[in-house]
């Protein structure tokens, strides 16, 4: 098992605006790979991610998913 020093947790979420248009909406994955790139080139390695549902202008769902990184 891998032991890391630091972590951070990053979140990228749906458009809260395609969620009420469209009632429903993905992921942005090149914002995804964008930031993903981004910390790679730092050193961080994904350890764990999740995706998180939570209620979104009372009537709505918005996905979220939750990245932990460590170095």
């Amino acid at each position: 098992m891998e032991r890391y020093t630091e972590y951070k947790v990053i979140r990228v979420s749906e458009s809260g605006l395609a969620t009420i248009l469209l009632g429903a909406s993905v992921l942005p994955m090149k914002k995804l790979e964008k930031e993903l790139n981004k910390y790679a080139r730092d050193g961080w390695q994904v350890v764990f991610e999740t995706i998180e549902r939570q209620r979104y202008l009372l009537f709505w769902t918005r996905e979220s998913m939750i990245v932990t990184l460590g170095r």
